[in-house]
């Protein structure tokens, strides 16, 4: 039986709110990396050959080289490599522009649970200060996963309404999750690293109004950028909020959201990147289900594309608040395009990188495909799945549906098909030789205690 005294002390507990910042923060901090499973270090090196592969094919497109040009007019050290470049520039600056580049084609990985793309936000920092700081591959990839599983905790409590107001969910968690890995790696302790939390929790922004401009893949660069901004002035004894997260107007209450104490009692049970999704087509998330769906149609019911009267396809609110344009001019606009994204593959199949120029979306011929497509929402859809109806000229109907987070492959078959998506993005860039030492060097990264073999291969 509980008398009054222990009742009060009970309920006072209860409404004593969770800190959930000095928790992550010890997350960080005290996770030794002999707890994290080989196979989660497993999956960290296939998204980092993954990024690594659209970040060189990335490397010149123009918010690149205009971010370049920016790096050169505002002068600094030559610390970091800029990756494809024969160049360095400081740490942040290499934080932003391989962050830049990783995003600039939008065909990184995503990942629902983080509310956007992880990796591009993560890599960029924590590679600019590895090779500044000299730290293992070991070291290198447990900040990586600790920074992912921080942004995943803080993306359970601000949901999916964070995203539809508008925000850059890369943006926004990409930027609290680059200050926890950028924490980690310069071993900062608990109370400096709530402080890089509050750091780069003030500097959280970015909005999808911007979507089909420089601004997406600048996105991706600022958050990396600003990690590592926050764990340098943090290890400097630079202060912020200890209770960015949950503090009066702090980020939930700012951005809507609220603490979910279930993402934090799984803290280092759960690592969530084995859900993690690589993309195999170089447009928006958001455009690959209604895409399976499509081609699923027409392959198993041998449709000839003459045959097709209409494509109706329904997806969730989230989809169209991120693939928003129902038509297209430029390439980049396609990405974010669903009728060009749907025309595009059912009449060339091919939905890699040649498919998002300016020429291929102003063909005539998929013009003229793209008006019998239409997109609309659908309150039964979650997240980015998709139903496709597909009706002929005779009448008849087919449908289909994909989900492609639910169709995510497991370890072993990732890793073929990043080797050969990495393979076709690096060979044009560093050739067949430099391409295979790369993958060989990122199989074995967590035996590595020298990175200098790395940064020498990215600088060409």
């Amino acid at each position: 039986m509980v008398n009054g005294e222990g009742m009060e002390e009970a309920s006072a507990m209860a409404d004593k709110p969770v800190e959930m910042t000095k928790r992550l923060a010890e997350f960080i901090v005290h996770t030794p990396a002999s707890a994290i499973p080989q196979t989660v270090f497993d999956h960290a090196k296939v998204a980092l050959l993954d990024w690594l592969g659209v970040t060189l094919a990335g490397k010149d497109d123009l918010p690149v080289t205009k971010l370049l040009h920016y790096a050169d007019l505002m002068g600094g050290r030559d610390q970091c490599v800029i990756i494809g470049h024969r160049q360095r520039k400081s740490i942040c600056q290499a934080a932003l522009i391989n962050g830049a580049a990783g995003h600039a084609l939008d065909y990184d990985d995503s990942l629902i649970a983080f509310l956007g793309h992880p990796s591009v936000t993560l890599f960029p920092g924590i590679l600019a200060l590895a090779e500044w700081k000299k730290s293992s591959g070991r070291d290198l990839l447990a900040a990586y996963l600790i920074g992912l599983r921080t942004g995943v905790a803080i993306a359970a409590g601000s949901g999916f309404e964070h995203y539809l107001s508008g925000y850059h969910g890369t943006s926004t968690m990409g930027a609290l999750a680059s200050a926890a890995a950028c924490s980690r790696l310069l071993d900062l302790d608990t109370r400096q690293t709530a402080f890089a939390l509050g750091i780069g929790g003030t500097q959280a922004g970015g909005l999808k109004r911007v979507f089909g401009t420089m601004c997406k893949p600048f996105h991706a660069g600022h958050a990396a950028e600003v990690g590592v901004t926050a764990a340098l002035l943090a290890s400097d004894g630079f202060t912020s909020a200890e209770d960015i997260l949950e503090g009066p107007e702090g980020f939930f209450q700012a951005m809507k959201g609220s603490v979910n104490e279930d993402s934090l009692k799984t803290l280092g049970h759960t690592w969530a990147i084995e859900n993690l999704a690589q993309k195999y087509h170089a447009s928006c998330h958001a455009t690959h289900s209604p895409i399976e769906a499509a081609l699923a149609i027409v392959k198993r019911e041998k449709i000839a594309l003459e045959d097709i009267r209409s494509i109706q396809v329904k997806v969730s609110a989230t989809a169209l608040s991120a693939a928003f344009r129902n038509d297209a001019h430029t390439g980049l606009e396609g990405k974010f395009c669903i009728p060009y994204c749907v025309a595009n593959a059912l009449l060339r199949g091919n939905t890699g990188l040649q498919a998002f120029t300016d020429e291929k979306v102003a063909d005539k011929d998929v013009r003229q495909f793209m008006d019998k497509i239409s997109t609309h929402q659908d309150p039964e859809i979650k997240a980015l799945d998709a139903r496709v109806h597909l009706q002929t000229v005779d009448g008849a109907r087919h449908d289909a549906y994909s989900d492609i987070f639910q169709e995510i492959p497991g370890l072993a078959v990732k890793q073929e098909k990043i080797k050969a998506k990495f393979t076709d993005l690096s060979v044009p860039v560093i050739g067949k030789e430099r391409t295979a030492e790369l993958i060989r060097v990122i199989e074995s990264l967590e035996k590595t205690d020298n990175l200098k073999g790395l940064f020498d291969l990215l600088y060409p």
